[in-house]
């Protein structure tokens, strides 16, 4: 019998099959990854389940009693449906303008050519190298000269946040749609625009359409900049405009912390999101991998 013969009841091994030495380390490096990642999650799923006093002192890995209390408590301590209204609003519409914006300024860019391109490009580009606490100052000081000057309540309103997080999500938006832009064939507009279609009946028609998992991942990008930001969002907002990033401040007082209630309200603030993800997931990784390879 030969020696490359499998054992009976055995499949034969590829030769250009992995090392099995190599198959084990890389499940015992994955096992330990997932471990790394998910052990927070049970410490904030374990934590909210838990009564204040458990919780307060030495941690218990194995809770000794569970409770659901501070999931409804998460609403009455603070105005946390207010600031789940406002944070929606506010990802909401920076995301809708964000994609809108950078369609028609990326379509632009990748069909036309015109005086000043190439430095517009590198602009909106560029604008990412500047950290984003440095425009803090600046629009703060825009803000209230614009609401002197025209009595328009920029600063301390959602309008004003939204705009905020335009300015950061729409730079990088502009920029990667117009690398997924260009790499819709040209052909198809010609098309389109032989049938009698305008250039935006054949954006809407044709580049649209085709550019759906490129639009979706911007989406994704600019909702997911403007609901987790708290820097700007703790300066440019009131108590009545207030977004979840920064409510959540609210459970630590000078007498206590309320670190139940602190990882129920954390985990309710990550729901729009990881279900967003999920749903999208697809979409994401084929506009992030399409719009960086032409």
């Amino acid at each position: 019998m030969s020696s490359t013969t499998a054992p009976r009841g055995r499949a034969p091994r590829s030769p250009m099959a992995s090392p099995r030495s190599f198959i084990w380390a890389r499940r015992a490096f994955l096992t330990a990854l997932a471990v790394f990642v998910l052990l927070p999650v049970y410490v904030m799923i374990s934590s909210s389940l838990k009564p204040l006093e458990d919780v307060s002192g030495k941690f218990q890995w194995i809770p000794s009693g569970l409770t659901i209390r501070p999931y409804f408590d998460i609403w009455e301590t603070v105005p946390l449906g207010r600031y789940f209204v406002n944070s929606l609003i506010v990802a909401g519409a920076a995301t809708v303008l964000s994609v809108v914006i950078a369609v028609f300024a990326a379509y632009a860019v990748s069909r036309y050519t015109f005086r000043g391109k190439r430095v517009f490009t590198v602009t909106v580009l560029s604008t990412q190298m500047f950290p984003g606490i440095l425009f803090l100052l600046p629009l703060f000081l825009i803000y209230v000269n614009i609401g002197e000057a025209t009595g328009i309540a920029l600063f301390g309103s959602r309008g004003g946040l939204i705009l905020t997080y335009l300015t950061f999500s729409l730079p990088f938006s502009i920029w990667m749609l117009i690398g997924y832009f260009e790499s819709v064939p040209r052909e198809l507009d010609e098309a389109a625009m032989v049938d009698g279609c305008g250039p935006v009946k054949a954006l809407f028609r044709v580049v649209v359409p085709a550019a759906v998992p490129g639009i979706v991942a911007v989406a994704v990008y600019a909702f997911m900049t403007a609901w987790g930001e708290v820097l700007f969002a703790s300066v440019m907002t009131n108590e009545t405009t207030r977004t979840l990033a920064v409510g959540l401040q609210g459970y630590s007082t000078q007498n206590d912390v309320y670190w139940n209630q602190i990882m129920a309200a954390s985990l309710v603030v990550s729901i729009p999101v990881v279900a967003g993800f999920l749903l999208l997931q697809r979409y994401l990784v084929a506009g992030l991998t399409a719009g960086a390879v032409k």
